[in-house]
C-alpha cells in the first residue's frame, strides 16, 4: 500500500484539529467549552436516551422525530456509549469532517482543472475558512453534510459516474439533513446537458432515483415510525415559526442568503466564480456550472421558505466549498494566459498572498464570534437549565422555547414552545393567549425564556430565576428568565400577540447574529 495515499488527508486532519482548537481554545478563554447555540444540546439529548433507554426520544418513554440528523444523533451515540465526554467527541467529530472536506475539495478541483498544482490552494482554503471551522466545532451536522455534499460532486466529475452509489450518497444525504436531497437538482443538470442518447441518460437516471430509494425510503419510514409524519417534527417547525419573514420581498430575502457566504476570503472569489462561469458558457460546458446553480438554487430554496440569516447564515453555510472551488478554478485557470511578468506575478503571487491575509483574519475573527456565541449559550440556556435542575421537582412541567440544553442538563418534562418536541403547539406558536391555555390545561410549572420572547406569557409569570451574565446584554440581547407560572393570573382567552421580528426586541434578524439560538 502506497502511504504517499495518506499523506495529504493526513496532513489535512492535523490542519483540522489545529483550526478547531484556536476556536475552542478561545471559547474555554473567555466562559468555558460548549456549543455556540442550543439545538446542538438537542442532538446530544437524543444521543444519550439512545444510549440509555434503547428509544429514539428526545424525553425518555415518548418517542418523537425531534432531530433534523438521524445520522449525526447516530454519530454522537457512539460517543455516549464509549463514555465520551459529549462536548469532546462533538468536536472530534466534527474536526475530521472538516478535514476531510477539505480533502475531498482538493480533489474535486483538480480534477475540474486536470492538474494537481492547485489542488492544496483549496484544500488550506476549506481548513481555515471561519464559517466552516465555525460549524466544525458547533456540535451539529452542518459540516458532515458540507463533507457530503463535497463528496457528491466529486463523483459527479468521474468518468464514468456510478449512477446506483452516486444515488446512494444523494439518500444518505436525506439521514444527515433534508434538504441534501437538492442535490438531485446538479444531477439533473448534468443529464441534461449531457450530448449522450437519451436511452443512456435515461439509464443513468433510474439507476441513480434506485440507490437513492435504497436508502431513502428506510429514512422516511423511520421518521413515520417515531414521529408519524414523513419528514422530522423540525420540518414544519421552522417553517411555522418564521412564515411572517416570508413576507419580505423576495429580493431581499435572496440578498441577505447571498451575503453570508461572501463574509471573508469568499468575496474575493467573486472574479473567479464569473469567469468560470463565462468560460463554461463560452465552451458550451454547460454541464460545468451544475455546482454553481445547486448553490443558487440552494440559497433561494431558504430564501423562499426559510429566509433566516441566524448564526452565520448557518443553513447555507454548505455552499461555502463550491464558492471555493469554483472560484479558485476559475482565477487559476486565467494564469497560463496572462501576458507580462508583472501580470503573470500579481496572479501567481499577490493575489494568493491577499487572499490568504483575509482568509486568516477572518479565521482569527471567527475565533472570538465563536467564544462570543458559545459563552451566550453556556452563562444563559445552560445556566438556566443547571438551575432548573438543582431547585425544581423532579417532577416538575418546564414549558420552554430553546430545549436543547434544558433537555440535555434539566431533566425534567418539557413543553416545547417552538414545537420541535410537542408538536401539536406549532399551529398556536404566535399566539400567546393560546399558548398560555395551553400551559395551564397541561399543568405547567415553570417558564424558561428570554423576556422579550413571549412578553404577554412572561408578564402573567412570577420571576423566580435570573441568570445576570454579561454576554448576552453585551451582544444587544438580554437575560434568560425562570418564572413560576400561576395558571390564575394569565389573561383572560383570546388574549394573543402575533409573531413579529420586532417582538424579540429586533434581535431575530439584525445586528449580531446570536440574537437568536434555534
Amino acid at each position: 500500500m502506497d502511504a504517499r495515499r495518506f499523506a495529504w488527508p493526513t496532513a489535512y486532519l492535523v490542519l483540522a484539529a489545529l483550526a478547531c482548537s484556536l476556536y475552542l481554545f478561545a471559547a474555554r478563554r473567555e466562559f468555558g467549552l460548549g456549543f455556540p447555540l442550543d439545538d446542538a444540546w438537542i442532538h446530544q439529548t437524543y444521543a444519550r436516551n439512545l444510549v440509555q433507554y434503547r428509544e429514539w426520544s428526545f424525553q425518555p418513554g415518548s418517542v418523537s422525530g425531534g432531530s433534523t440528523s438521524p445520522l449525526w444523533t447516530s454519530m454522537l451515540a457512539v460517543g455516549a456509549l464509549l463514555g465520551l465526554d459529549a462536548r469532546a467527541w462533538a468536536y472530534i467529530l466534527g474536526a475530521c469532517a472538516l478535514g476531510l472536506t477539505a480533502w475531498a475539495a482538493q480533489n474535486w478541483l483538480v480534477r475540474r482543472v486536470q492538474t494537481p498544482r492547485w489542488g492544496w490552494m483549496v484544500g488550506i482554503a476549506v481548513l481555515f475558512e471561519w464559517h466552516l471551522v465555525w460549524a466544525g466545532v458547533s456540535g451539529m451536522e452542518t459540516i458532515v453534510e458540507t463533507l457530503l455534499i463535497v463528496l457528491v460532486f466529486l463523483q459527479l466529475e468521474a468518468k464514468p459516474i456510478q449512477p446506483i452509489r452516486l444515488g446512494a450518497c444523494l439518500g444518505l444525504g436525506a439521514w444527515i439533513r433534508p434538504d441534501a436531497l437538492t442535490l438531485l437538482v446538479p444531477v439533473a443538470w448534468l443529464l441534461a446537458t449531457d450530448r449522450a442518447p437519451i436511452r443512456g441518460r435515461l439509464r443513468r437516471l433510474g439507476l441513480t432515483l434506485l440507490g437513492l430509494a435504497l436508502v431513502f425510503v428506510p429514512y422516511l419510514v423511520f421518521n413515520r415510525l417515531v414521529g408519524g409524519a414523513w419528514w422530522p417534527t423540525t420540518f414544519y417547525a421552522k417553517q411555522a415559526e418564521y412564515a411572517v419573514l416570508r413576507q419580505a420581498p423576495l429580493v431581499s430575502r435572496l440578498s441577505a442568503q447571498l451575503i453570508q457566504p461572501m463574509i471573508g476570503v469568499g468575496v474575493l472569489l467573486l472574479p473567479g466564480l464569473a469567469l468560470a462561469t463565462w468560460r463554461a458558457s463560452r465552451k458550451a460546458e454547460l454541464g460545468r456550472l451544475a455546482p454553481i446553480v445547486w448553490a443558487i438554487m440552494f440559497m433561494s430554496l431558504y430564501a423562499l421558505r426559510l429566509p433566516v440569516t441566524y448564526q452565520h447564515g448557518r443553513y447555507v453555510i454548505p455552499t461555502i466549498p463550491v464558492i471555493l472551488v469554483i472560484g479558485i478554478e476559475g482565477l487559476v485557470s486565467t494564469a497560463p494566459s496572462q501576458t507580462g511578468a508583472e501580470r503573470r506575478r500579481w496572479t501567481r503571487l499577490a493575489w494568493p498572498a491577499s487572499a490568504g491575509g483575509v482568509l486568516l483574519g477572518f479565521w482569527l475573527l471567527g475565533a472570538q464570534a465563536y467564544a462570543r456565541d458559545v459563552s451566550i449559550i453556556e452563562s444563559e440556556m445552560v445556566a438556566a437549565s443547571r438551575w432548573i435542575a438543582s431547585n425544581t421537582d423532579p417532577e416538575a412541567l418546564i414549558a420552554a422555547h430553546d430545549i436543547g440544553a434544558l433537555g440535555y442538563f434539566g431533566r425534567r418534562s418539557i413543553i416545547d414552545l417552538a414545537g420541535l418536541a410537542t408538536p401539536e403547539v406549532i399551529p398556536i406558536l404566535r399566539d400567546e393567549g393560546s399558548l398560555a391555555e395551553y400551559l395551564n390545561r397541561h399543568g405547567a410549572d415553570y417558564l424558561m425564556t428570554f423576556p422579550a420572547w413571549y412578553p404577554n406569557l412572561t408578564g402573567w409569570a412570577q420571576p423566580v430565576f435570573r441568570t445576570g451574565a454579561p454576554f448576552s446584554p453585551a451582544a444587544g440581547g438580554e437575560n434568560m428568565v425562570v418564572y413560576r407560572w400561576e395558571a390564575a393570573k394569565f389573561a383572560s382567552p383570546g388574549t394573543s400577540m402575533l409573531y413579529s421580528p420586532h417582538s424579540r426586541g429586533g434581535r431575530l434578524e439584525h445586528g449580531n447574529d446570536t440574537g437568536h439560538y434555534r
